[in-house]
């Protein structure tokens, strides 16, 4: 069971919902029912367990598209877990799924080409396109946390022509450096929350 002060500090909220845009912007976050349920089950998940189960659960929900690193690092800093064990484990939870899909890739395009039949692209879609446009694989690899989670980038690069090598080399920078990033922004509200309580 978490201590009161582990579930005062355990983020209650997405962090894609507070990454500079307008309640607007990140309105597609909500075209997932329960995207908050999902955040709350895997927190309440982490919390009743301990010992190297936690560790494996922070792979398995890193590895789960809508958690990933941008909520699975707070939650399992917040829980008073090893934040350098927490980041690892998150990164390769984070990073072996792509590598999964790269390989893939052939047979996932296939199967969601026809699951859209000849509906237009999702709204997530249509904007890692344009960020696609506008800087390439480097921009949508290392945005991708934030503006459409790493899986859908990942198949976005390989389906607009990016080659495998690269697509995994910019992907595996770009969780790194939101991995470093998170966790770092993590421990400090952590350090600050529990010095003001």
């Amino acid at each position: 069971m978490p201590t009161r002060s582990s579930e005062a500090i355990v983020p209650s909220f997405s962090p894609r919902l507070s990454a500079g845009g307008s309640p607007a912007d990140a309105a597609w976050l909500f075209d997932a029912p329960g995207i908050v349920g999902i955040e709350s089950a895997a927190r309440d998940l982490l919390a009743s367990t301990d010992g190297p189960a936690q560790y494996l659960l922070i792979f398995l929900l890193a590895a789960t598209p809508l958690l990933e690193i941008l909520v699975v690092i707070p939650i399992g800093v917040a829980l008073g877990l090893n934040p350098l064990a927490v980041a690892v484990v998150a990164f390769f939870g984070n990073v072996v799924p792509i590598y999964g899909l790269i390989l893939a890739h052939e047979r996932v395009d296939r199967y969601l080409r026809a699951r859209r039949g000849g509906r237009s692209p999702s709204k997530r879609g249509a904007r890692a396109r344009r960020i696609w446009a506008t800087y390439g694989l480097p921009g949508l690899a290392l945005s991708s946390p934030i503006i459409t989670g790493v899986h859908v980038a990942a198949l976005l690069a390989l389906g607009l022509g990016s080659p495998r090598r690269s697509t995994a080399i910019w992907m595996t920078v770009g969780i790194a450096l939101w991995t470093v990033f998170v966790t770092f922004v993590a421990v400090t509200g952590a350090s600050i929350l529990s010095g003001a309580l």
